[in-house]
């Protein structure tokens, strides 16, 4: 129920009702125009595709990001954050249920001692994601991350898909670490990993263990992530530290117990379970977006996000190598336990009591994971929000603690849900799609950004651009497609060139439309173009269930756009584009287009 003393704002328009205290209303949730009436409804429905052309070609400006968006949330967030907040939070976001569970899954089953080179391919891959998302952090510093920067490079109607499928990422994400975190909790306890769970007899062996642990969990990081950022980044601070020292406990510790022989059959399954494994574990990597999303509330993002970003990947794919490294030293790939690995291997060298130790460490370490996430799932939603592809409700920001509390709640929500009955392998699967698609899209929307600016991009020079991506993707595609079919080497030969073509044809044929203004990538195309291969090829490791699974919830998200957030974008936009800011338009149609 609204309370009274409201501020007017125009049904789509510049901002949000503001009012004093809690809302839920109708004029929340769907404002625009199109939603007035039955009859609004019905006509907005007969104009779908002529809209759906309209959101399709246009792209949003830098400056509309950065000033209108963030006028949406009626308060701004509150600029708390240093390059030294931003590593504990990218460490932080990163080292948890990935490293203390994946890797035991991987070694045993696909990898094993080879486990740490697939931790090397997913590292390189991830890293090359983080350069190319700290170009648009440092240039587009707002809550909106990747979401943002696809709206500027390819449009709504991509930005949207992308939003979905981040939005599914840190939900599913959250969840995987809740479980784990249980997992972990159960063998602190000296039980069984599923003796705190509740069997469901005669489902699913993937859904039929149910975790109340896990919400406890989840409900205790909402309560701490509503509270404040700058709290938050606290609370990391100190669980990031104690979480380092385990780790280094487990190296040191480990290390001692080594046994050189565990070595011998270094790739049990060769190349192919290296790669394999290397999708999945590219869950471990997960979380460093997060970070990006805090670029709104960074006190000098231009010099603070790279270090932040780059320095928290690089910490953090070192320490997953030697953990990696000692396990596999400490016991045969064949004995490692597949649900709390790193306890059990001390177990069985004769360390037992050195298990609590490690499974206190990995508690804290899934306890950071699942706060920064929570933080930095919620700014996305957030910035998704002030363009009314969901309701503007969930862009509020609580005047009083400067977060978004009805973005984390619902967020946190939706995670505790699928945390309660989905186990892990189901989970991580999934969210290495969503997140290996992402970061392609970020990759392209950096060439994008780089190479193409309306009015300054000649129409050949567009379509160059244009072929070259699409060559880049289809060498991409090919080669992932032959992996998965083939054992032979030569399809490599055909399939490697046309991604290497493509990438060439962007640098010798299309001149640079724009130079990055603060920070900016090195090696473009070069360094875009290897991150969409690599981020492609790992996609065809990954098992076809979980594809299933991710063109179902693509289905869902589209008939929701179809139905709903294309009209209310489509108004919010057009009454953007009435009020415009001095100077000039909030956003412009791609060149060449009606």
């Amino acid at each position: 129920m609204a309370a009274s003393g409201t501020e007017p704002s125009a049904g789509g328009g510049e901002g949000l009702t503001k009012r004093r205290g809690c809302s839920c209303s109708k004029e929340d949730f769907l404002p625009e125009e199109s939603f007035e009436s039955w009859g609004n409804y019905i006509n907005a429905l007969r104009s779908t595709p002529a809209r759906f052309k309209d959101r399709f070609l246009t792209r949003s400006a830098d400056s509309t990001e950065l000033v209108e968006m963030k006028a949406r949330s009626q308060h701004e967030m509150k600029k708390t954050l240093n390059w030294w907040d931003l590593i504990w939070f990218g460490i932080g976001a990163v080292i948890g249920a990935g490293i203390f569970v994946l890797t035991g899954i991987e070694a045993k089953n696909h990898a094993g001692p080879a486990v740490v080179m697939s931790y090397v391919v997913s590292g390189v891959s991830a890293l090359l994601s983080v350069f190319c998302y700290t170009e648009f952090a440092v240039e587009i510093p707002v809550a909106g991350g990747s979401f943002a920067y696809l709206r500027v490079e390819l449009g709504d109607f991509v930005a949207y898909i992308a939003a979905g499928n981040i939005l599914l990422e840190y939900v599913i994400g959250g969840a995987a670490v809740a479980r784990s975190w249980t997992s972990y909790f159960t063998t602190l306890c000296n039980r069984n990993s599923n003796d705190f769970r509740i069997t469901i007899d005669g489902w699913s062996e993937d859904y039929k263990y149910l975790d109340p642990i896990a919400i406890g969990v989840i409900i205790c990081i909402c309560i701490l992530a509503v509270m404040s950022t700058k709290g938050s980044s606290r609370l990391n601070y100190i669980a990031s530290i104690v979480h380092v020292i385990v780790i280094l406990f487990i190296i040191i510790a480990g290390l001692t117990k080594a046994n050189t022989n565990n070595y011998k059959d270094f790739a049990p399954h060769g190349p192919r379970g290296i790669f394999q494994a290397s999708a999945v574990l590219f869950f471990a990597y997960v979380g460093f977006d997060a970070v990006s999303t805090m670029a709104e509330e960074t006190k000098n993002p231009a010099r603070d996000i790279p270090i932040g970003l780059v320095g928290s990947m690089v910490i953090t794919t070192t320490v997953y190598c030697l953990l990696a490294v000692t396990l596999c030293l400490m016991v045969p790939f064949q004995m490692i336990d597949e649900q709390a690995p790193f306890s059990r291997a001390f177990e069985t060298v004769g360390m037992s009591w050195a298990k609590y130790v490690v499974a206190a460490g990995a508690l804290k370490g899934m306890t950071s994971v699942l706060l920064v996430g929570a933080v930095g799932q919620a700014r996305y939603l957030t910035h998704i929000a002030r363009t009314h592809m969901l309701p503007p409700w969930f862009a509020q920001v609580d005047a009083k603690t400067g977060t978004p509390v009805h973005a984390t709640i619902v967020m946190l929500a939706a995670t505790a849900v699928i945390a309660f009955f989905t186990s892990l392998g189901v989970l991580a699967n999934l969210l290495s799609i969503s997140t290996l698609f992402i970061f392609s899209l970020v990759a392209t929307a950096l060439l994008v950004r780089r190479y193409y600016v309306t009015g300054v991009t000649t129409d050949a020079n567009r379509n160059k651009l244009i072929v070259c991506i699409s060559m880049i993707y289809g060498g991409a595609i090919a080669t992932s497609a032959y992996w998965g079919v083939s054992d032979d080497w030569v399809g490599y030969c055909v399939t490697a060139p046309i991604w290497f073509l493509g990438t060439l044809g962007i640098w010798f044929l299309v001149p640079q439309a724009r130079s990055p203004k603060l920070w900016g990538v090195p090696l473009v195309p070069w360094l875009p173009g290897l991150s969409i291969g690599i981020n492609i090829f790992l996609l065809g490791s990954i098992d076809g269930d979980s594809f299933i699974r991710f063109a179902a919830w693509t289905v869902i998200i589209l008939v929701y756009y179809i139905f709903f957030g294309l009209h209310a974008s489509y108004d919010t936009a057009k009454d953007s584009e009435a009020k415009k800011l001095e100077g000039g338009k909030y956003e412009t149609k791609i060149e060449g287009t009606n």
